[in-house]
Order: C-alpha cells, then structure tokens, then sequence
C-alpha cells in the first residue's frame, strides 16, 4: 500500500473523531468533552476524547491512534506479515447513554500494517436495552445502504453474519447486542476499500442519531436502569475477554487509559439473575438478541 494512501487515511481518521465529536456534542449540548494527547513508549500516540457530564450521555469516549512499533513474536504470529515491525491508526469511540431507552453503540475504523502487509477493518453494532424496531431496523438500514453503495469490496450479508459472529459471548452463548457490520483484514483493492471506510466511517453519527433523538425523552424506572447497569456487564465481559481491539493495545504497549475508555461508569453483576418469564427484560435475550436480517424487517406503514 503506497505511503500517500496511508497519509490520507491518517489525515482522514483525525477529521472523523472531530466530526463524530461535534455530532455527539450536538444530540448532547451540556456535556463536556476531555481531551487527552498522548505518545506511545516506542512510537506514536493520539489523542483521546472522553465526554460527561451532560443529560444524555453518562460516559462517552471516542479515540484517535496513530502508533508504530514493535510488536512482540508471539502477538506477531496471530497477524498476516512478516516480521514485528508494525503501524496503526484507527478511531474507536463507545457511547454509554444514561437512558436504558437508548442503545449503547459502538465503533471502528482502522488501519493496520505489519511488514509488507496492510489491511483496513472495522465496523458499527448496537447494544439495546429496551430495543424498538425503528430504531433497530435505521441502524441496520444505514449500514447496508453503505455496503451497497461499494459492492466491489463491501458485502453486506457477510459482514453483518460476521458482526453476529464476532460480538457474541461464548460463555454466556449469547448475543452482545443485535449487531451491525464487522469487517477486517481487507485488503484487496485499496483505494475501493478506503472509499469504503470513508463512507462508512460518515455514516455513523446518522445511523445513531436519531435513535438518541427519538428515544431521549422516554420515561423509565428505576428498575429499567438497575436492568441497563446489569446488562453492562455483558459489555465488560467481552470488550476484556475477546476484544480485538482490546487485545491489540494491550498486547502493543498502548495507553491503558485510552484501550479501556469503552468500559461503562457503572455497571452490576448479579448472581444468576433470571428475568421475569415473559417481560421485557426476557425478551431482550430471547427475541431481540437472536440474529435476523434486521434491514428486511417491515415497519409500520410500509
């Protein structure tokens, strides 16, 4: 991949964490965003945007790298590439609503390269509480729309069936959430693919936005939140056991801080807690975690 390619996609993650900055700033005005720049031991650093504090959002984090380095022989062996030598740069941001109406969401887009290997990967997937079929189905839609977009290199069938696949828990043998798209390790057709993260990178303060908007003033209880803290827990659960993204910065000598800025502020972890057979809470993990082609779901009036 030519050194003018990996300067635009640096160039262009930069501009992306400030634009999804502003678009989160803006569905939540009272919220303040911190700041960190930060430099790697061994080689690069970034720049880390953590926001709180304001009525919508409890904690959100939406991070910028650009590191390079050596990578020890064992962690080098589980990437293509020859030899230890490696660079990446990516954004990465999770989002913790205080209201158990509006779903967590996460996102990714990345660069990596090792030797003479390089590839992109990333992707978007939501994690509800109490799910609604609009909202379920826009954040599906949006993400198909920019898979067909660039078909060339973005099949959306299979990266939606590799999004199940990777954020599920296998201890739990449960779904994290009800998914989105998961790419990695593309390769082919660089300049496709770049159009394609670019594109997809864009659309995700629209795939989100308007969930926040629409579910922001729905009353809950307190008992719907004690459920949203428990649920935490499933997130805390894979992003420390089976993350990619976790394991790489970890495993790379990244900023501790930075890697786990995904973790939720609060969180609980109940002792065999059973829902209620036939409430919402059962239906999360009964109907709405088991995958189904989301986008080709008919909503009311259509």
């Amino acid at each position: 991949m030519s050194d003018s390619l990996r300067d635009r996609t640096i160039e262009y993650l930069r501009g992306l964490q400030d634009r999804i900055c502003q678009g989160m700033q803006a569905l939540d005005p009272n919220s303040t965003f911190h700041t960190d720049h930060w430099e790697r031991p061994g080689g690069g650093g970034g720049r880390t945007r953590v926001m709180g504090g304001g009525d919508v959002f409890e904690k959100g984090g939406v991070n910028f790298s650009e590191v390079h380095g050596e990578m020890s022989p064992e962690f080098a062996k589980q990437l293509p590439g020859v030899g230890t030598r490696f660079f990446a740069a990516g954004v990465s941001l999770v989002l913790h609503p205080k209201n158990p109406h509006i779903p967590t969401v996460h996102a990714n887009f990345r660069f990596l390269q090792k030797g003479e290997a390089s590839w992109f990967g990333g992707g978007a997937d939501l994690t509800p509480y109490y799910p609604n079929l609009e909202d379920v189905v826009h954040f599906h839609r949006t993400w198909k729309s920019v898979c067909d977009r660039h078909q060339k290199v973005a099949n959306h069938a299979h990266f939606k069936a590799e999004c199940d696949q990777y954020f599920y828990l296998p201890h739990r043998e449960e779904a994290r959430g009800i998914g989105g798209i998961f790419f990695d390790y593309l390769k082919d057709n660089p300049e496709e693919v770049f159009a394609f993260v670019q594109d997809a990178g864009n659309q995700f303060v629209p795939s989100y936005a308007p969930i926040v908007t629409r579910c922001q003033q729905a009353p809950f209880t307190e008992a719907q939140r004690d459920f949203q803290t428990y649920r935490r827990g499933r997130y805390v659960e894979f992003n420390l056991i089976y993350d990619r993204g976790t394991i790489f910065g970890l495993k790379t000598n990244g900023r501790t801080e930075s890697i786990l800025m995904s973790l939720p502020p609060l969180v609980r972890f109940v002792y065999n807690y059973q829902p209620t057979p036939g409430s919402e809470e059962e239906k999360l993990t009964s109907w709405w975690l088991k995958p189904r082609d989301w986008a080709a779901e008919k909503l009311l009036g259509e």
